[in-house]
């Protein structure tokens, strides 16, 4: 079967940050643009964090509009897509809202030398899905593809992102920014160092640039199988 098609989504700071350094998540968003991401989470076959994400955001990834979930159940489709995120370490536990919130299917993908411990540690709360030495995303897509997710969008982090990005299988980029900085060295950033396949010799192409209330949406299409429809 075919790849799914990749969206990255994600919402940074103007000097490109994710979060602030505290525990205490900071909404880099608005209401409007929280809804346009409600609507791409419903369109998807799948939603893909990293173990990292999970960890510090508590997140429970599913549609928030009642209308949307009950069109999806409509359809035949679960209230929510699929969660999915990748670990190396197996620092996750059962009892997170990634895994314990919305009746969906949660898969956890990781290297094979943590496979068993992390079957033991999660129990029956997801599918474990057990890759080579390391777990590259390009295989990741791959068994996804295989398991009929169609439609995938990553939420990040910064280090999620940067895999997508340098292993070349995002179709498109998502990018909101919010009218302030952060200014924390240490803070989540967008993306780490990488080496990036669009260049100043290869940019990417900017398929949209939007005013959401106080934010601006930003669409790159990062691959010719780039869906120009509505985000």
């Amino acid at each position: 079967m075919s790849r799914p098609y990749v969206t990255l989504s994600c919402a940074m700071s103007i000097d490109g940050y994710l979060d602030t350094e505290t525990p205490q998540r900071l909404a880099m968003s608005n209401a409007e643009d929280f809804d346009r991401v409600d609507q791409l989470r419903a369109a998807s076959d799948a939603i893909m964090v990293g173990a990292s994400t999970v960890r510090r955001d508590d997140c429970r990834l599913l549609v928030r509009s009642e209308e949307r979930r009950q069109r999806r159940l409509d359809a035949g489709l679960t209230a929510s897509p699929v969660k999915v995120t990748v670990t190396a370490s197996g620092e996750l536990s059962a009892g997170s809202a990634f895994f314990t919130a919305g009746d969906v299917e949660k898969i956890v993908y990781c290297p094979r030398s943590e496979g068993e411990r992390i079957t033991r540690t999660l129990g029956g709360a997801a599918t474990v899905v057990v890759l080579g030495d390391t777990v590259a995303m390009r295989d990741v897509v791959a068994d996804l593809g295989d398991r009929g997710i169609e439609k995938l969008m990553v939420e990040g982090g910064g280090r999620m992102h940067t895999q997508f990005l340098v292993e070349e299988i995002a179709d498109e980029l998502q990018l909101v920014i919010a009218p302030f900085f952060v200014g924390e060295s240490l803070a989540p950033r967008f993306v780490g160092a990488g080496s990036f396949p669009w260049t100043a010799h290869r940019r990417a192409r900017l398929a949209e640039a939007r005013q959401i209330a106080d934010v601006v949406l930003l669409r790159y299409a990062l691959s010719d199988r780039f869906d120009g429809g509505g985000a």
